[in-house]
C-alpha cells in the first residue's frame, strides 16, 4: 500500500455513509426514517407533497441549535428526532498517546490529523419533531479519544438507528450505546480500539432481528478487521468474524435473495456476503480496489457497490451465490466513471444515479449498466464531499457542502427543477419523515415543510 493512497482520505468522514438495516414491518413505515438512508437504507421515500422550495424565510418550520459537531444523519421515529454530536473540551493529558499506524513497514502520519490531544464529550440528543425542542440530551462518553480524526471530520460521523423503542449510537473506539426513548441508558459496549489510519469511523450500525451489527474494518493490512453482532437487549456479543479487508468507512446492507437473507459488505480487497444470523460467509468477489466509503444500493435484483478514490469503480452483483463468484454470471456489470469520493449513489425507479464530487450526475440502467445520460450538472460550481442523494416523488435532492440543495427531476433526461439553501454549510444527507425534510447544518438542525399541512 502506497502512502500516497492515504493522502486523499481527508474527506472520508464528512458524510459517511452509513447503514441499511433490515427493519421489522412496523419500522419500515414511511412516517419514520429510522436509520441512515431511510426505510430501506436506500435514501428513497415514497412520500408525496413535500416542499421543493425553501429558504431562511420560506418553509422552514423550525431550526434548533445543535452543540458541537456531527456528520451523523438525523433519524426520526414518530414525533421524535435523534442525532449524535461531539463537543470538544480542554487539553488531554500529555501522557495520552494515539496508536501507531503502519503502511507496510513504515509508520503512516497524516499532516491534518486532529483531536487526540483534546478532551471530548460525545452526546445523543432527542428532539420533538413538531417544535424542534430538545427533549433530552445524554452524555455517552467523556474523556480522551483512542485515535485521531481528520481535521475536517468529526467524531460523531456514524448515524444512529432505532426500532421505535430504543436508539443505538456508535462512536467507534469509544463504544456503542443503547438508550430507551426516555433517554435512559440501557447498556453500553466497548469493542476495543478501532484503527482507521487516524481518519475517524464512518460505518453505522445495522439492525437485524435481535442483533445490532457493526462493520469494523481497520488498518492498512486488514489484519484486525472484523464484523460483529451484539444482542440488541443486552449488548452481549453474539458472533464475531474476521475480515480480510483493510480500513473502510462503508456500512453493510441487508437484502433478501434466493429465499435467504444476506448481509452484504463492500471493501477494497473483497465484496463479501454473510449470513446475518451467524456471520457465516456465503460468497465473495474481488473488491473495489479503492477506498470503500459509499453504501451499496439495491435495484433490479442487484447490489451495486461503488467507490471514487483512488480509482472509480462500480460493480453490480446478483446475490444468492456461493463461494468465489468472480468470472460468473453473478457479476452482472461493471463501470468505471462518475462516482464520488464520499457520497453514495442512489437507485431510483429503474435507474442508478452516480454523482461526482462536483455534483455531476451519470444515470445508468440499473439492470444492465448501460448509460442513460452523463454530464448532468448543477447550476453553480460547488462541492459534494458529504451528503448523499435522497429521492421522493420523482425527484432527487443533491445537497452540497455549501448547504444548497438542488432538486433534480428523476428519469432519463437531466433537469434541474430548483435550488434551495438553509444558509449554512451541510455535511450530511437530508432525512424525510411525515411530510417534512430534515437537514443538519454545521450549527442547526432544520425542519422543512409546507406550513399549511406539516403541523396538522
Amino acid at each position: 500500500m502506497k502512502l500516497q493512497r492515504w493522502g486523499m482520505l481527508a474527506l472520508v468522514v464528512l458524510g459517511l455513509l452509513f447503514a441499511a438495516p433490515e427493519m421489522k414491518p412496523e419500522a419500515a413505515g414511511e412516517s419514520n426514517w429510522a436509520q441512515w438512508r431511510g426505510p430501506d437504507g436506500q435514501g428513497v421515500s415514497s412520500e408525496k407533497n413535500l416542499p421543493t422550495e425553501w429558504s431562511e424565510t420560506k418553509n422552514i418550520l423550525w431550526k434548533t441549535p445543535i452543540p458541537g459537531q456531527g456528520y451523523s444523519q438525523p433519524i426520526i421515529w414518530g414525533k421524535r428526532v435523534f442525532l449524535t454530536t461531539a463537543v470538544e473540551g480542554g487539553e488531554a493529558p500529555a501522557t495520552h498517546q494515539p496508536p501507531k499506524h503502519l503502511v507496510g513497514d513504515r509508520e503512516f502520519k497524516h499532516p491534518e490529523w486532529y483531536g487526540v490531544d483534546k478532551l471530548h464529550t460525545f452526546k445523543v440528543l432527542c428532539l420533538d419533531r413538531d417544535t424542534g425542542k430538545v427533549l433530552w440530551e445524554r452524555t455517552a462518553y467523556e474523556g480522551t479519544v483512542y485515535d485521531y480524526r481528520h481535521k475536517r471530520g468529526t467524531y460523531a460521523a456514524p448515524t444512529p438507528v432505532t426500532d421505535g423503542k430504543n436508539v443505538w449510537a456508535y462512536f467507534g473506539s469509544e463504544g456503542v450505546y443503547c438508550y430507551d426513548f426516555d433517554g435512559k441508558l440501557v447498556w453500553k459496549k466497548n469493542l476495543g480500539g478501532i484503527g482507521t489510519l487516524g481518519m475517524g469511523v464512518g460505518s453505522s450500525p445495522v439492525l437485524y432481528e435481535n442483533t445490532i451489527i457493526l462493520q469494523c474494518d481497520q488498518g492498512a493490512d486488514g489484519r484486525d478487521s472484523f464484523l460483529a453482532a451484539l444482542d440488541r437487549k443486552t449488548g452481549a456479543e453474539v458472533w464475531r468474524v474476521k475480515r480480510p479487508v483493510q480500513v473502510s468507512w462503508t456500512t453493510p446492507i441487508i437484502t433478501k435473495a434466493g429465499g435467504r437473507t444476506e448481509l452484504i459488505t463492500s471493501g477494497n480487497e473483497f465484496l463479501i456476503s454473510y449470513d446475518p444470523a451467524t456471520g457465516k460467509e456465503y460468497w465473495r468477489a474481488g473488491g473495489l480496489k479503492s477506498n470503500a466509503i459509499a453504501t451499496p444500493v439495491v435495484n433490479q435484483g442487484l447490489v451495486i457497490h461503488s467507490a471514487g478514490y483512488p480509482q472509480k469503480s462500480i460493480i453490480a452483483v446478483k446475490p444468492g451465490g456461493a463461494g468465489t463468484i468472480d468470472g460468473t454470471d453473478k457479476i452482472a456489470w461493471t463501470y468505471n466513471k462518475g462516482t464520488a469520493y464520499v457520497p453514495s449513489p442512489i437507485a431510483y425507479g429503474e435507474y442508478v444515479y452516480l454523482m461526482s464530487d462536483a455534483g455531476i450526475l451519470t444515470c445508468l440502467n440499473a439492470k444492465t449498466g448501460e448509460i442513460v445520460y452523463e454530464g448532468g450538472r448543477v447550476p453553480v460550481a460547488t462541492k459534494f464531499y458529504g451528503a448523499s442523494p435522497v429521492a421522493f416523488d420523482g425527484k432527487i435532492l443533491l445537497t452540497s457542502d455549501d448547504g444548497e440543495t438542488f432538486v433534480i427531476r428523476a428519469g432519463e433526461k437531466h433537469e434541474v427543477l430548483g435550488t434551495n439553501s438553509v444558509g449554512e454549510p451541510v455535511r450530511t444527507s437530508p432525512a424525510i419523515a411525515d411530510g417534512r425534510i430534515f437537514i443538519r447544518g454545521d450549527k442547526h438542525l432544520f425542519c422543512i415543510g409546507n406550513k399549511e399541512t406539516a403541523l396538522k
